[in-house]
């Protein structure tokens, strides 16, 4: 891995956090969410920010920061296929 693609996950792994923050506890937000704030230009390119954006969320569950659900209920990231939400843990 480059410092460049280390210094995007460590934004993705910030943005997850703080757009958590600023909504309330209980409250999901999407991965798209996280790399559309990361992303820095124009169109639909934050959409290579995905699979990095979902590997953010999987790091921050194991450091017990979040939880990935689907359908409302938590859920293994390592068996999480399909959509995924994010929310911090209780």
């Amino acid at each position: 891995m480059t410092g460049g693609n280390r210094q995007t996950d460590r934004q993705l792994e910030r943005a997850i956090l703080e757009l958590l923050r600023r909504r309330a506890p209980t409250a999901t937000i999407c991965p798209s969410d996280a790399a559309r704030a990361v992303y820095e230009g124009g169109g639909d390119g934050w959409r290579a920010l995905m699979e990095p954006a979902r590997r953010a969320a999987r790091r921050l569950v194991a450091a017990g920061k979040v939880e990935i659900t689907q359908g409302g209920r938590r859920v293994d990231p390592a068996k999480a296929r399909g959509p995924i939400r994010i929310r911090r843990t209780p």
